[in-house]
């Protein structure tokens, strides 16, 4: 039997399966969004890169494109202090400049939780919170719940920005992930417990950790979500809100699902690399009896196990996606070899709570950012969310995926998600972020021994950005189905995203390419934007005073680099003040 004749149509029957695990070798892809070179094409296949027959997609390097002339190039001042603080009063300013000046003092930083702890015994509760909300919780906080956060919501959306609403409240350390077993000796090491990390706060900065305790606890946190949507909604017609998976179930499913997806990526990358001597014994009797059998064993039931409507399906038994294929033997073996019936339930009511957040923000027009978290979570919530994209995006985009460009694979991770949108011909949404967990990440695989996953330095991380940017941006040139969330406070990738936007005729009023950045940090770059009319957003955290210390202490750790390395947020300030002042503006009051 020929190779051709034995492996096409088992590659017809189970590309399905294929496809949808998510596992393609890193770097190999069947189109491409890029002007590649037909060099360049044949040494990408010479790399081994193994190309899945799929429908004929139009490449952009195939297509005969009519030159665009460049949008008029609005010209968008980031030093214009006046048109960046006029939605701000002068207290305002001046709150801005004190919060900032103390982000700069180690002391403050370093010691933030005792200090809070002792003005709260000192001045009482009272006059704690008082004082919180004349500063930190004031500058980087909207208010308590979803119905106090109204007013900023509305006034930032006069002056052209929007909202993204994220309840930032984040639960104390229960000692659930560090009784996960470690599991037996074939387990990955990235992908077990580690008790020196059972704290997923350790040295991430700038992103909220949620703890299991109970379903019960899950619930709420999913109600908390749902209300977080229906605000969204109300407060806005294109509005976004965010979630963590973590917050929605028992991070054990997401560890040990993320260990299934990296071993079947292994595996795939493995027929990639034997491609050519299977090429030779395929012609061999006996040889291709061998290995049809062990290629049907393992694929055939991977078939729509990852189907999102079978995912959440009561009769699915989720313990038979954590299966693993063991070249030796032809068989699909369990990760894990006993589960209860318990935690059967808690996998699947994890993914009936996503489906329940996915469908509220479908219903209240609220497009739904799943966050990034640590790389042991993220093959699993990376998959499911794409499973979520699959379902929930053909029509329009309503699940957006979060890509970390701190890590080696964000491009390849990109790029494969954006051809498997194309072909199947949903919406693709993504958020670009740079990263939240660098040190954790780095101190984690080097105490576990494996390798690091991050970018060796901020140049690398920032190319990466750049890179993944400019391909999901010449996907929106080229078909108009994908959307981009540019979240930064780097000002040089602002700029670069818009010259990028100018070049390939993108207007802001097709609403493909939005913008990002935390409240009360960057106004210099977000009502810029939102005046010129960009659609750019806040990051717009609410919760009580007390429940989001750990939220504010996060962000004193984060400014502190960020005023360190630059002087340049608080010179604007002074200049605004100054220019207010010398106008007689002593008492300013925004008008909207």
């Amino acid at each position: 039997m020929s190779y051709t004749k034995f492996v096409a149509p088992l590659v017809k029957a189970n590309s399905g399966s294929i496809r949808k695990l998510r596992i393609s070798p890193a770097r190999c892809r069947s189109t491409v969004a890029s002007t590649k070179t037909r060099e360049e094409k044949e040494q990408q296949q010479m790399d081994g890169c193994t190309v899945v027959e799929a429908a004929p997609v139009e490449l952009i390097s195939q297509t005969k494109k009519t030159a665009k002339a460049p949008l008029s190039k609005s010209h968008i001042d980031f030093e214009n202090t006046q048109e960046a603080y006029k939605s701000k009063g002068n207290i305002e300013l001046l709150r801005s400049l004190l919060v900032f000046k103390l982000c700069t003092f180690d002391i403050l930083v370093d010691k933030n939780k005792e200090l809070m702890d002792l003005s709260r015994k000192l001045l009482g509760q009272w006059m704690f919170e008082k004082l919180m909300k004349m500063t930190f919780y004031g500058q980087f906080v909207a208010g308590e719940d979803h119905n106090s956060i109204k007013p900023l919501i509305r006034k930032n959306e006069a002056f052209g920005v929007g909202s993204v609403l994220d309840y930032s409240v984040e639960e104390d350390l229960t000692q659930e992930e560090l009784r996960l077993t470690s599991g037996a000796d074939h387990r990955e090491k990235k992908y077990k417990a580690h008790r020196q990390f059972g704290d997923r706060r350790g040295g991430v900065i700038s992103a909220r950790t949620y703890f299991y305790a109970d379903e019960a606890k899950c619930d709420i946190q999913m109600e908390t979500f749902i209300n977080c949507i229906k605000a969204s909604g109300g407060a806005s017609n294109d509005g976004f809100s965010a979630i963590k998976m973590t917050a929605l179930g028992r991070p054990q499913f997401l560890l040990q699902f993320s260990e299934v997806l990296v071993k079947w990526r292994r595996f795939f990358n493995f027929l990639a690399v034997f491609q050519p001597l299977w090429l030779s014994i395929m012609n061999c009797g006996v040889l291709s009896f061998f290995f049809f059998f062990i290629f049907s064993r393992l694929t055939s039931r991977t078939i729509d196990l990852l189907d999102w409507n079978s995912l959440i399906n009561d009769t699915t038994k989720i313990s038979n996606l954590l299966m693993v294929p063991n070249l030796q033997t032809g068989h699909l073996e369990p990760l894990l070899n006993i589960f209860t019936e318990e935690e059967e339930r808690q996998m699947k009511r994890m993914l009936q709570r996503v489906d329940i957040l996915a469908k509220h923000a479908v219903e209240n027009g609220v497009r739904l950012m799943v966050d990034a978290e640590q790389t042991y979570f993220q093959p699993a919530i990376s998959r499911l969310t794409l499973e979520m994209q699959r379902k929930f995006n053909r029509e329009k985009p309503v699940i957006f995926n979060t890509y970390q460009c701190y890590l080696k694979e964000a491009y390849d991770n990109v790029t494969l998600d954006v051809e498997l949108s194309r072909r199947e011909g949903w919406y693709f949404g993504a958020k670009l972020v740079r990263g939240a967990y660098m040190y954790q990440e780095r101190a984690r695989a080097k105490e576990i021994g494996y390798e690091d996953p991050i970018n060796p330095d901020y140049e690398a991380t920032n190319r990466m950005y750049h890179k993944c940017l400019e391909y999901v941006l010449e996907e929106i040139e080229h078909s108009r189905k994908a959307n981009v969330m540019v979240a930064t406070h780097n000002e040089d990738t602002v700029k670069f995203t818009l010259d990028k936007m100018n070049e390939m005729g993108l207007s802001p009023t097709e609403n493909k390419v939005y913008f990002g950045q935390l409240l009360g940090m960057c106004d210099q770059i977000s009502f810029p934007l939102g005046q010129a009319g960009f659609p750019v957003y806040k990051y717009v955290p609410y919760g009580p005073v007390n429940e989001v210390i750990p939220y504010l202490s996060r962000r004193a750790q984060e400014n502190r680099g960020f005023m360190k390395g630059s002087q340049r947020e608080r010179s604007l300030l002074w200049k605004e003040l100054k220019r207010r002042l010398l106008a007689g503006q002593i008492i300013y009051k925004p008008v909207y």
